[in-house]
C-alpha cells in the first residue's frame, strides 16, 4: 500500500505564489511517474503536471510558464511550485503516483487533495 501526503494548499491572491508538497511511503517502483492533478467544482479531474523518475516533465496548457514540477527521487516527493496565480486556478489539488509492479500489475494512488484558492 502507498500512502501520499500533501501540504502547501492555501489562499492567496491573484499573481501571488504557492508551493505544493507530496511526500509518497510504502512500497514504491523506482519507475514512477508522480503528477499534479486538480479538480474544480462541477469539473472532472484534469492534469496539471506531471514528471517521470527520469526526471521528464509533461504540462497542461494552461499552466505552461507559470507553474513548475520538480521530484526528489530518493525521498519520492514531488512539488509544484505555482507562480502568477489566476482565479481560475482555484481547486482541490491532487497527487499522485503510478507505477507498475511485478507482472506488469499497474498500480495508481492518489492523495486526500489539498485546497487551493485565489482570490481575484
Amino acid at each position: 500500500q502507498v500512502q501520499l501526503m500533501e501540504s502547501g494548499g492555501g489562499l492567496v491572491q491573484a499573481g501571488g505564489s504557492l508551493r505544493l508538497s507530496c511526500a509518497a511511503s510504502g512500497v514504491i517502483f523506482s519507475s514512477n511517474t508522480m503528477a499534479w492533478y486538480l479538480q474544480a467544482p462541477g469539473k472532472q479531474r484534469e492534469l496539471v503536471a506531471a514528471m517521470t523518475s527520469g526526471g521528464i516533465p509533461n504540462y497542461a496548457d494552461s499552466v505552461k510558464g507559470r507553474f513548475t514540477i520538480s521530484r526528489d527521487s530518493a525521498k519520492n516527493t514531488v512539488y509544484l511550485q505555482m507562480n502568477t496565480l489566476k482565479p481560475e486556478d482555484t481547486a482541490v489539488y491532487y497527487c499522485n503516483i503510478e507505477f507498475a509492479g511485478y507482472g506488469g500489475v499497474w498500480y495508481d494512488y492518489w492523495g486526500q487533495g489539498t485546497q487551493v484558492t485565489v482570490s481575484s
